[in-house]
């Protein structure tokens, strides 16, 4: 069984490159492949998407990911579902807003019984790097619309 484990986990790992490529070329048709009829997934945005939303966003280019660089990666199998955790380095536009920062997400895969795999959920947070203060360097700044000019702050 060990044999069998290591096999799959490299065969999930290996499909995590391939839904990477898959989202940097826009390729929807991969991506449709490889998700379940019944996904749904939670965007680094918080929108919440089914299969056909997902693949819609990418062939209108409402998110457009031009960078994603992965990192931290851990598969876990329980049964016929693989969990993976991940950091991801990501750059894009999602609705035409610059995207891009540290997310740690949580992909799910279904593993069929004809041996194929299938993605049947997605969540993506946004990392908060602390500071030694206790609050998030991001906590000090509140969001900008785009194309506002950043507040200044202040300097203790």
């Amino acid at each position: 069984m060990h044999v069998k484990k290591h096999s799959l986990k490299e065969q999930v790992e290996a499909l995590e490159e391939q839904w990477r490529v898959a989202q940097l070329a826009g390729d929807t048709g991969t991506m449709g492949k490889m998700l379940s009829d019944d996904y749904v997934g939670i965007s680094m945005t918080g929108e919440v998407d089914t299969k056909a939303q997902q693949l819609r966003r990418v062939t209108d280019r409402r998110m457009v990911l031009t960078k994603i660089e992965l990192s931290d990666m851990k598969v876990k199998l329980v049964g016929a579902v693989a969990i993976v955790t991940s950091q991801a380095q990501v750059e894009g536009t999602n609705d035409g807003i610059s995207v891009q920062g540290t997310y740690r997400y949580t992909r799910i895969y279904r593993h069929l019984p004809t041996g194929q795999w299938r993605i049947t959920s997605f969540e993506a947070t946004r990392e908060h790097h602390h500071r030694h203060d206790g609050q998030t360097a991001d906590s000090q700044v509140p969001p900008v619309a785009p194309g506002e000019p950043q507040p200044a702050t202040e300097s203790k």
